[in-house]
This record gives structure tokens, C-alpha cells and sequence, in this order.
């Protein structure tokens, strides 16, 4: 069984189960419709072309949902719309413009951070609106062609490794277990993290199995260069058996303990990747483990294996380039300069060396010859010399 840290399934099922026909708040076409498409997400049908198959997360769904009722009661309030479907072209550009431009304001009256979620949300709404609709002989023009989907990469929480080293330093033992295993794998915490077991660690805890139902892309054997010796320790500490979770956690007990010991340490200012010390996560670890392990890994397949990645951007998203440094060396710059040079002068090398010993065993066949002649010459003067 796959753990759920954040009870997006529980969380999602009593909302469906408190209906009482209708969503709350919006009206009946609205409430009818999205459910009907939280049906098909949630069973797999009609998902738009070029879309992942199957049914949809309870994650996702109930991102969904949410964005789908806000859409609702939105569209009524600005464009005195009582249809989600009857938005046009144009006031949908209108809409997710002012979300950018902070004129539509977060419930706590802040700016959206970022549009390009939402709008990801209602394309895919709108695709599958133009599906159903082509299923019944009829067409649904896209609205969405024009929509700005470009995501804004959000702030994070970037340590040094020796700020890693001096955050180990001052915490609990279990905390700097948990702190040196996020380091060394990158692993996605709470979600994949939450769900390791001690069975999926080799016997000496040098390699880690992140088993392929709990991974969000695909199961990985990964080696542990850091935290193996602390997490053998722990495992005989805790007296934690082969079936038990390796870290039985609260995330957001964690996140709390992690941001006051951050704030204590470094002060409440800004990291180098532009979010403030009093907002780290485990999750920011994942980050700082991608700095930390792409100036060591030599090849980019071999660390977008480690960190469960199947695009390249990924690391550059994650790494930001930060503790990057240039370590090219006056050899690299021979090999790559001369290399065809001192490749030609091998050549040459090698040519002249097999002329050479081609003279040579000549000769040694010359001077076998000779030896062959002497050897005969000498024999006929004893023979005169006895006749004699």
C-alpha cells in the first residue's frame, strides 16, 4: 500500500460523499458539468489527445476541482456568466491576464505567484468540453490556443554543503539522519521519502531501491554515498524491522522544526535562490542534493536516473547552476586544442616504428645468410687442411 502523507484520496472521497447533488456555491449547469468531468478524470474517459492515459491522481483531482469551482464563480463575478462554457476567446485572455497582473487577487489578497497552473487547468478542461461535444457530431472551437502556459520558476531554499553540514550539526539525531538521507538521495519528500521501507535499503545500506509504485515517474536503484552509516545506525537504534517505514514522519511537524532551526542558523533573509531561510521544506533538499551532485556525476543520464527525471530541463529547474564552478584544467585545454595534432604525430610514430622494424628484420635475415655462408666456408678449409 501506497502511503498518502497529504490524504489527497480521503480528502477528495468525503467531498464527493458531502454533495448533496449539487456543488456548493455554484449553480446547478456549473455543478453538473464538473462533476461530469471529475468523472471522467477519475475513471480515464474522454482525456484530451496527446494527454497521459488512465485515470487521473486523487492529487489531481482534487486540484481540479477547486480550480474548477474558482473558474465558476470567477467567471460570474467579472462576465456575468452562468455557464463556464460560455466564456469567449477573448474574455479568457482577459482573465488569466489580470490573475498575472494582480488585479484578480488571491482569498488573502495577495498576487498569484503563478497563472500557468491554472491555466494548464482549464485547457485541459476545455479539450475534454471539445471531446464530448465531437463524440455527439459536434464542434467546440479551442479558445485556449493563445493561452500563456510558460511557468515562472517558483523560489526555493538553496543551502551550501557546508551549511547542509553545520544544519546536521544542530539538530536531533533523527533530524540530521533525515536531513543527511534527503541530501544524499534528492529523493521526492514527503511522497516517495514517506513511503521507503527498510526492505528497500541492501543489507550494508549503500543502495537504496525507490520502488516504482511509489515513484512519480519510474522506480530506480539508486547508490547511497553519504547517509549509509547513519542510516544502518538508525535502523539498529530504532530497532525498525524489514516491512517497517524508514521515516514514520509528520511533513508539516517537519517543515515546522526545519524552518526555525533554518531561522536560528542564517537569520530570517534570503538564499542565493531567492526564497527567505524561514520558508525551507524537505522538499528543498531535493534541490540542494541536485547542486550538490551535478559537478560529481559525469554523465546527465546518470544523474537524471538517480533523481527520477526523463527530461533534461529538469536540471537546470532544480540546480539553477548554483555552486556550480569551472574546473576546466590546462590538460583539458590540450587535449582539446591539440588533440589532432599530437593524434597525427602518433601516426607518425607509429609508421616510422614499423619501418624501422621492417629494416631490422631484413637485416636479421641478411646477417643469418652470412652466418649460413660462414659457417660453410669454414667447414670446406677444415676439410683442405686434413687432406693436407
Amino acid at each position: 500500500m501506497k502511503l498518502d502523507p497529504y490524504n489527497h484520496k480521503e480528502r477528495y472521497l468525503k467531498w464527493r460523499a458531502s454533495l448533496k447533488g449539487k456543488i456548493p456555491q455554484i449553480n446547478k449547469y456549473n455543478s453538473d458539468l464538473i462533476l461530469r468531468y471529475l468523472d471522467d478524470m477519475e475513471n480515464g474517459v474522454n482525456v484530451a489527445q496527446g494527454n497521459a492515459k488512465g485515470s487521473r491522481s486523487y492529487i489531481r483531482l482534487n486540484t481540479l476541482r477547486e480550480k474548477m469551482k474558482f473558474f465558476s464563480l470567477k467567471f460570474k463575478e467579472r462576465y456575468n456568466l452562468n455557464k463556464i462554457t460560455e466564456i469567449s476567446e477573448e474574455q479568457l485572455c482577459v482573465f488569466f491576464s489580470e490573475m498575472k497582473r494582480g488585479i484578480i487577487k488571491r482569498v488573502d489578497g495577495k498576487t498569484y505567484k503563478s497563472t500557468a497552473y491554472s491555466v494548464k487547468c482549464f485547457k485541459a478542461f476545455w479539450h475534454w468540453w471539445m471531446k464530448v461535444n465531437r463524440k455527439k457530431g459536434g464542434e467546440i472551437r479551442d479558445i485556449t490556443v493563445d493561452l500563456d502556459t510558460r511557468e515562472e520558476k517558483p523560489k526555493w531554499v538553496y543551502l551550501s554543503e557546508e551549511q547542509v553540514k553545520k544544519f546536521c550539526e544542530n539538530v536531533k539525531y533523527e533530524y540530521r539522519v533525515l536531513i543527511t538521507f534527503l541530501f544524499d538521495t534528492g529523493i521526492r519528500a514527503p511522497t516517495e521519502l514517506m513511503n521507503i521501507k527498510v526492505s528497500d535499503l541492501s543489507e550494508d545500506c549503500k543502495e537504496l531501491q525507490i520502488r516504482e509504485e511509489i515513484s512519480k515517474t519510474f522506480g530506480r536503484r539508486i547508490k547511497l554515498m553519504i547517509c549509509s552509516d547513519l542510516v544502518r545506525e538508525y535502523i539498529k537504534t530504532k530497532n525498525l524491522d524489514k516491512e517497517d517505514y524508514l521515516f514514520q514522519i509528520s511533513p508539516s511537524i517537519v517543515n515546522q522544526y526545519l524552518k526555525r532551526i533554518a531561522v536560528n542558523l542564517f537569520g530570517d533573509k534570503e538564499s542565493l535562490a531567492g526564497e527567505k531561510y524561514s520558508q525551507i521544506t524537505m522538499y528543498d533538499f531535493r534541490h540542494i542534493s541536485c547542486c550538490y551532485w551535478l559537478p560529481r556525476y559525469k554523465s546527465e543520464s546518470a544523474l537524471k536516473f538517480r533523481f527520477g527525471w526523463k527530461g533534461s530541463d529538469k536540471i537546470h529547474y532544480y540546480s539553477e547552476m548554483l555552486g556550480m564552478r569551472d574546473t576546466i584544467t590546462e590538460d583539458d585545454l590540450l587535449i582539446d586544442i591539440t588533440k589532432t595534432e599530437i593524434e597525427k604525430r602518433l601516426t607518425k610514430s607509429e609508421n616510422e616504428k614499423t619501418m624501422l622494424q621492417d629494416r631490422v628484420h631484413l637485416l636479421e635475415g641478411q646477417m643469418k645468410e652470412i652466418l649460413k655462408m660462414t659457417n660453410r666456408l669454414g667447414e670446406n678449409l677444415k676439410e683442405e687442411v686434413v687432406l693436407i
